[in-house]
């Protein structure tokens, strides 16, 4: 043992440490995850594949598979078409007004599509604002059936358009990250246009986008909240949510969690693949020249109206939110014909609401105690520490960016049953977890990110003076690092107040209802459920603006480190 603790140069107190972050993974991230791989592919006698074949041979069940992944594919191919055209704007042209435009193509990323949909199901409703002003103009006879009682275009349109921007900041990055001397060469050879975008920079651009669009896929494959919303039910998500009332009886839910798994596994190998197909690497003298060139005043115009255009669709949804919050009532109209904010007022009030709040404040603050706690260990060990199976523990603490909330969510509630932690009986203690793994990476890189630029000397020299390791880092290097930690600590709480996944599915008692499973719940009221939902939206929105801004100016233009596996 003591030969061992030398080896990794760490004392008693530390391996004490490193053994319970290895316990918690095991426990709240292994364990779940063994538990149902072990339910779907065993039965009473023994090991089976009878639930597989079930799945890909039940054409029910062989169309729910097909439609998520449809899903998939279309959400992220219209991102890319949508962003393409932005990242070349954006990146390689200079006029007045540049920064605005990137920060106003952020916009979308702060309403969740969950919310979003409500203001989407309001304007495209067979009666809603969109069809009565087309009937106003003559541009159409009879309303047009836009959602179609739970169309596949509506959840790909809300999901493609809440998140372009996430497929935009890795296609920004990835083309500000081409050599512009090689496209030169290239220009030089002959090539132009399309077919120097073809053969020279999309290539070199691949890494940012196979990034991104795996990213994209597995959001909208897996995507909840939307569906449910727009009672679009034919997708995984939607079927594992409906499995979670009888596992016990229907050991299909654990067979569409596997499902999940090994399609996430297969669009992650698949992308390393692709990028590990080819070399991408550029001239290691650096860029001799700046890709950045002034825009003429045509193409500063159409740069206006390209992203103009692109943003105001993309708030569409914000704008139907916000409407339906300060109405009174909405039907027969393309405007509200009366305004009010007595539902803000009844945000406060009602019971249900009321209660979501309080519960997803306390949840949401315990979680990220749980996070800073465990986030700056784990970066401290990471940047300061030669630990035993260091790479692993830090894919494990980056794993929840790649795992759907869905899985773990499902996990819990399957693996805890029956146990002091049965999410039926009180589920408070899983949700606390489950926001908390879920939004660990972030508080983990922006702490690491904060011990990679503080140089480890200042600790030292107050080891050389008496401090105590401890002592160090609490009085030297924390305050150091106090920026990244508050940045890190804001956006784990601000995303755990609006968690869709964990919420809907942890959440089985009114009592226990965060703020967005009280949400779910509001819409079935026929009455003014949708109109106290959307005004919880607004506020949502208004908290999750704030705590990226305050989050930026912590943080800066390292933001996007918080969220790199």
């Amino acid at each position: 043992m003591t030969s061992w603790l030398r080896r990794y140069d760490l004392n008693r107190a530390n391996a004490a440490v490193i053994i319970f972050l290895w316990l918690f993974f095991i426990v709240f991230m292994l364990y779940p995850l063994g538990y149902v791989f072990s339910n779907a592919f065993f039965t009473s006698e023994g090991f089976s594949l009878v639930f597989m074949k079930l799945m890909f041979s039940s054409p029910n069940y062989t169309l729910i598979l097909a439609n998520s992944v449809n899903l998939g594919l279309a959400v992220t191919l219209f991102t890319t078409l949508l962003s393409l055209p932005l990242a070349f704007l954006l990146v390689r042209y200079n006029f007045p007004g540049r920064g605005l435009l990137n920060g106003l193509i952020l916009i979308p990323m702060v309403l969740p599509p969950f919310v979003g949909a409500i203001g989407m199901r309001q304007l495209l409703a067979r009666f809603g604002s969109v069809n009565l002003l087309l009937l106003e103009t003559g541009v159409i006879d009879q309303p047009i059936d836009w959602l179609g009682g739970g169309s596949f275009w509506s959840v790909v349109i809300l999901e493609v358009l809440h998140l372009y921007p996430i497929m935009y900041l890795n296609l920004a990055a990835a083309l500000a990250n081409v050599d512009p001397s090689l496209e030169e060469a290239a220009k030089n050879m002959g090539a132009s246009g399309f077919k120097l975008f073809r053969t020279v920079t999309f290539p070199l651009m691949l890494p940012g986008y196979f990034a991104g669009a795996v990213i994209v896929f597995i959001w909208a494959f897996t995507d909840l909240g939307t569906p449910l919303v727009f009672e679009y039910r034919e997708v995984i998500a939607v079927q594992i949510f409906n499995m979670v009332t009888d596992l016990h009886e229907n050991p299909m839910g654990y067979t569409f969690v596997v499902a999940v798994i090994a399609l996430t596994l297969f669009f992650f190998y698949l992308s390393k693949r692709l990028m590990g197909g080819g070399r991408y690497e550029m001239l290691g003298r650096g860029h001799v020249t700046s890709a950045l060139r002034p825009a003429s005043a045509s193409l500063t115009v159409i740069a206006y109206a390209v992203v103009l255009g692109i943003s105001a669709l993309a708030l569409i949804p914000h704008l139907g939110v916000f409407l339906t919050s300060v109405t009174n009532r909405w039907f027969f109209s393309v405007l509200p014909s009366e305004y009010t904010l007595r539902f803000y007022q009844d945000v406060f009030s009602h019971d249900l609401t009321l209660l979501s709040i309080k519960n997803s404040l306390l949840l949401s603050t315990l979680s990220t105690i749980v996070d800073i706690v465990l986030g700056v260990t784990i970066a401290y060990f990471l940047a300061r520490k030669r630990v035993p199976g260091r790479d692993v523990l830090d894919a494990l603490a980056m794993l929840p960016l790649a795992l759907p909330g869905l899985v773990l969510a499902f996990g819990y509630v399957a693996a805890f049953s029956a146990t002091p932690l049965d999410a039926r009986i009180n589920p408070v203690p899983l949700l606390v977890i489950a926001y908390a793994v879920r939004r660990l990476p972030y508080m983990v890189r922006a702490a690491y990110a904060g011990f990679q630029q503080t140089s480890v000397a200042l600790e030292e020299a107050a080891m050389n003076l008496g401090a105590s390791p401890i002592k160090a880092l609490y009085q030297i290097t924390l305050p150091l690092v106090f920026a990244n930690l508050i940045a890190g600590a804001v956006l784990c709480f601000s995303f755990a107040m609006l968690e869709v996944s964990d919420s809907l599915i942890l959440a089985l008692k009114e009592p226990y209802y965060p703020i967005t499973k009280a949400i779910y719940s509001l819409l079935g009221r026929i009455a003014d459920g949708p109109y106290i939902a959307s005004a919880m939206g607004m506020l949502g929105l208004l908290l999750l603006a704030g705590s990226l801004f305050i989050a930026g100016r912590f943080f800066g233009r390292r933001m996007g480190e918080l969220f790199r596996a």
